[in-house]
């Protein structure tokens, strides 16, 4: 097992969190976190552009279809306006006219 006593020295330091409002930074310090928050940034920004692109095509893809099935449906009526006019031409005449 580990040796207890060498627990105590060997503590690992963690990165203190500071807030910029409140704690004093030098100007290196503040350009250095800027830094950091623009890289983190545009990482994100590059996911996100993806993402969007994605929506935007789905989003489109479905608009185009309905669309499209819009034009078929009325064109599927204009055909079976047709229909019932041929039949009524051809329909035997009743004593009702």
């Amino acid at each position: 097992m580990a040796d207890k006593s060498r627990q105590g020295d060997s503590e690992a330091q963690f990165a203190k969190r500071i807030n910029p409002a409140k704690d004093e930074l030098s100007r290196e310090q503040f350009q250095f976190i800027r830094r950091v928050e623009l890289a983190q940034w545009k990482k994100k920004t590059e996911k996100l552009r993806g993402r969007n692109v994605a929506t935007g095509l789905a989003i489109g893809a479905v608009v185009l279809g309905i669309y499209g099935y819009t034009f078929y449906s009325v064109s599927q009526e204009k055909v079976m306006d047709e229909i019932d006019q041929e039949a009524r031409v051809r329909a035997p005449k009743t004593g009702a006219n």
